[in-house]
């Protein structure tokens, strides 16, 4: 494999990517909420997210993940202990009520991943369950720790972030339980699963609306917010209509991912231009 596509293919398989994706909705989260951006906890959760997403994929039994004999996972195994440690070191540097936040996080999910339900395993194989688990942790992760980082009291326009923030996370899964269909086992019971392809891709599309609908739901709104969520949507319903034709290994693991990224560009870019 050459260099570039092994770099890429372990920045993807390392859950880097997934890490800005993360760390991206926190950035949209301080702009909708006009708090400032709090750098530590940008890399902590870029850092975090590659330590959870690495241990759910490779290690929620042990000896996968720390007896690993492949050289190519003991690579992701040793960053990940790396990220590990970078997340404690930027973590100690954010307010307490954070660390409460992400302890509480840190325990759905685990309880997400490990075994400990007698036939269903853990939280993820429960029937249905694991598209609001994450939806629930991403939301969380990216809306409510700024708002603990920044002190602020939990309020109307704070809860409707959070809800949109949910409804968002759950839409950019519904690409990868298409995707995963085939091989997931009936028991989990996914969207796909249940509808079918073409009802969860429309389920999709109006779940998308529904995230801009509820933007007129805030007390505090601007135009750019206004516009940045017509993009969003735009994007979602793009990455939607392709998804029951695109056979690409990277659509869902880098360009679905990415739309969160997307997000905070442009956002980054109108307010460079003063929009």
């Amino acid at each position: 494999m050459k260099p570039f596509s092994w770099l890429f293919q372990f920045y993807l398989d390392s859950s880097i990517h997934v890490g800005f994706s993360v760390a991206s909705m926190t950035v949209v989260t301080s702009f909708m909420l006009n708090i400032p951006l709090p750098w530590n906890l940008f890399f902590f959760q870029i850092l975090a997210t590659v330590v959870g997403y690495s241990f759910i994929k490779y290690g929620v039994e042990a000896e996968k993940y720390w007896l690993v004999s492949k050289k190519y996972y003991r690579y992701i195994r040793f960053f990940s202990v790396l990220c590990f440690l970078g997340s404690i070191f930027f973590l100690v540097q954010l307010k307490p009520a954070v660390w409460y936040g992400v302890a509480v996080l840190g325990f759905l999910t685990l309880l997400y991943a490990i075994p400990f339900l007698g036939r269903f395993k853990n939280l993820r194989n429960v029937g249905g369950f694991k598209i609001f688990m994450v939806s629930l942790i991403w939301s969380g992760f990216t809306v409510m720790l700024p708002v603990l980082e920044a002190n602020l009291s939990f309020d109307w326009d704070i809860g409707v972030v959070a809800i949109q923030r949910f409804v968002l996370v759950f839409v950019l899964i519904l690409p990868f339980d298409v995707r995963d269909m085939e091989k997931d086992t009936p028991s989990l019971q996914t969207i796909p699963q249940r509808l079918g392809v073409q009802k969860t891709i429309w389920l999709g599309i109006a779940l998308s609306l529904l995230v801009m609908a509820m933007t007129f739901l805030k007390d505090n709104l601007s135009l750019r917010e206004i516009l940045m969520n017509v993009v969003l949507m735009a994007m979602l319903i793009k990455i939607l209509v392709q998804v029951k034709r695109n056979d690409s290994k990277y659509f869902a693991a880098f360009w679905v991912e990415s739309i969160p990224v997307f997000w905070m560009l442009i956002w980054l870019l109108l307010l460079k231009m003063g929009y």
